[in-house]
């Protein structure tokens, strides 16, 4: 069987070695294998493959409690298939909103420099024109802050 280290599972999944801890504590990832004579963990294959699940979820911006249910349904297989579907759908939703919310940002930042632009170059027109630009990103952007 082969083992790994803390060292070699973070460098693997891209999990630092406290938050490979922080996951064993709190039950998304093992109980991990000890070393008998040094205590040390020893990861497994199948360690390292849920590890590298929890990389990804988390590089998304999964939750914990997320992260804890989808690994817990990875466990069931395929009986679970429907709830890992619902969980990666409503997290779908999330990111299309922060989409939308960054969208937003991003509109008032270009605005705002086109804004800052016509002034540097003393371009009173272009300055108007990006005036009336961000009187109607704004409504749009007070939203976001809701």
């Amino acid at each position: 069987m082969i083992t790994l280290t803390i060292q070699d599972v973070s460098r693997q999944s891209g999990l630092s070695e406290p938050t490979l801890r922080y996951y064993e504590d709190v039950g998304l990832l093992g109980p991990i294998a000890r070393d008998e004579r040094s205590g040390h963990r020893r990861y497994s294959e199948g360690d390292l493959d849920a590890a590298q699940v929890l990389a990804c979820l988390r590089a998304m911006g999964v939750g914990i409690e997320d992260m804890r249910t989808y690994q817990a349904n990875r466990r069931r297989g395929h009986a679970a298939a429907g709830d890992q579907r619902d969980i990666l759908l409503r997290h779908a939703e999330r990111v299309e909103e922060q989409i939308v919310t960054l969208h937003v940002h991003l509109d008032y930042l270009r605005v705002k420099a086109a804004l800052w632009d016509a002034r540097d170059r003393d371009d009173v027109a272009a300055e108007a024109e990006a005036h009336v630009e961000l009187e109607s990103i704004l409504p749009r952007l007070e939203e976001t802050f809701r």
